[in-house]
């Protein structure tokens, strides 16, 4: 039987609506969300996905604004714009989109951020938060894949999981925050042993590796719940992939987000979702 289809896409239409809904009621008390982003001038990608997160947070009533660094930026010139950006209370919301220009040294961006602006939830600050249970805005990517649990029913306590890639920016958070929802977490990577028969004792798998169609259904716990946070460009194919074989997982699994329209609308909506939350926190001082 085919899996269900854990539909980001659908999802992110609700959770948008939610948004522009909570953005609508600080309107009407004064306050306008407002979010920035800071992106790679030269990076297409980059500029892209910026630009539809834009496009979304206007549809919410979230005001938005780029800074755009090019291979003549230096890394005190984007802190000088981090430091601004911390200062204006008119600005509730920073996104540092990855990758910056090699010669900006990003660890150092995401160490000036303030983590009460850290919408996306990236910040060395920030991840300290989740790993102590402390509030905090969760990393965009990993809340998108719990929301989609959670609206659909899925159970997590008490689960095996397993999430593939250990990113600060998507597997570790995913774990910490698995395990926030009371999962047994194991996180694989690519020298671990035995990645088939790891995966197959695991009740949830989460596919975050960069490596395109590694997972496959043969891997799979019958009725496992599969998402799949990978985007792949191959060669010779249209269409991009996820890090798991469609064909054989969307067979084996009970439930799995696709790609596209999976986890990657979700993770849009979770970093306006986290904007209109600062706007809040901002209005109630």
């Amino acid at each position: 039987m085919a899996a269900k289809i854990l539909d980001g896409k659908a999802l992110s239409r609700i959770v948008r609506d939610e948004v522009a809904a909570r953005t609508a009621q600080l309107r009407r008390s004064g306050l306008v969300p407002r979010l920035a982003a800071i992106v790679a001038a030269q990076d297409p990608a980059s500029l892209a996905y910026v630009r539809m997160k834009r496009r979304w947070a206007e549809e919410a009533g979230i005001e938005s604004g780029t800074f755009e660094v090019d291979e003549t930026s230096s890394t005190g010139e984007v802190l000088a714009e981090i430091a601004r950006l911390n200062r204006d209370d008119n600005v509730h919301g920073v996104l540092v989109q990855h990758p910056l220009p090699s010669q900006v040294d990003e660890g150092r961006v995401l160490l000036a951020l303030s983590a009460g602006k850290d919408v996306d939830g990236i910040t060395p600050a920030s991840l300290g938060l989740l790993v102590s249970g402390a509030p905090g805005f969760r990393p965009a990517t990993p809340l998108g894949m719990v929301t989609l649990l959670q609206h659909y029913g899925i159970e997590v306590r008490s689960k095996k999981a397993v999430v593939i890639g250990r990113s600060v920016i998507l597997g570790k958070p995913m774990a910490h925050m698995l395990l926030e929802l009371d999962a047994t977490v194991s996180i694989a990577h690519s020298k671990t042993d035995d990645l088939p028969g790891l995966v197959s004792a695991a009740d949830i798998v989460v596919a975050a590796c960069g490596r395109p169609e590694l997972v496959r259904g043969e891997w799979l716990k019958p009725g496992a719940v599969v998402l799949d946070a990978g985007f792949n460009k191959v060669p010779g194919r249209e269409k991009d992939v996820g890090d798991c074989h469609w064909p054989s997982c969307s067979e084996a699994a009970s439930w799995i987000s696709p790609v596209p329209g999976g986890v990657g609308p979700m993770t849009v909506a979770s970093l306006l979702a986290n904007t209109v939350a600062a706007g809040e926190a901002a209005l109630a001082g």
